[in-house]
């Protein structure tokens, strides 16, 4: 594993819990020589985590909408720094350059990432692992609100295990360290994979 995206708030929450996490996420990554991959900001969890990184001497890739880095919230010490046309390209970006995808506490935004790349995962576009870091408890709600998805018959059990969670860094870096892709019922085949993600 080379490189992990993060997906993160550009707020810094409510709770110091939460940029602690965010740096200890970091330190997990560098002793593992894992890159990050992210949304390019520097502001929130998201200028945390890469700050950190790059502090401690690891790499930092951002990628960001031009009217996102117009509005001057793109961190420009970055290792690199794309700068893209919208939102849509910038997740198949962070997507195509990761080797995995982990959700920090964040809002809409990072729920929106989270999600998608989940679904794509459901559908068989990729076989990458991804979890939560459940830090503070920040995600104990989706994850009791999936295995609702589940006992209602919305999600089948062997998806809804495709995302994997941790309240701690350095339990969830070793979760995907270990990851091997589980065989589920896909609804799309490999060969469609490439030509999406």
């Amino acid at each position: 594993m080379k490189s992990l995206c993060v997906y993160c708030g550009s707020s810094i929450g409510g709770d110091a819990f939460y940029a602690q996490a965010a740096r200890e996420l970091a330190r997990e990554m560098v002793n593992d020589n894992i890159a990050l991959v992210y949304g390019g900001g520097k502001v929130g969890l998201m200028g945390v985590i890469a700050d950190e990184i790059l502090r401690l001497g690891g790499e930092a890739t951002g990628v960001i909408p031009k009217a996102l880095m117009d509005k001057e919230v793109g961190h420009v010490g970055l290792t690199r720094l794309h700068i893209v046309k919208d939102m849509h390209e910038r997740k198949a970006m962070m997507a195509d350059l990761s080797d995995g995808f982990i959700a920090m506490p964040g809002g809409i935004g990072t729920l929106e990432e989270l999600f998608e790349i989940f679904t794509w995962s459901q559908l068989g576009l990729h076989d990458k692992p991804i979890g939560l870091l459940n830090a503070n408890g920040f995600y104990d709600g989706l994850i009791a609100f999936l295995k609702h998805v589940v006992d209602q018959g919305f999600l089948k059990e062997s998806q809804a295990s495709l995302l994997m969670h941790a309240s701690h860094p350095d339990a969830l870096v070793q979760l995907f360290k270990s990851f091997h892709p589980q065989r589920h019922d896909k609804l799309l085949d490999p060969e469609s994979a490439r030509t999406i993600v």
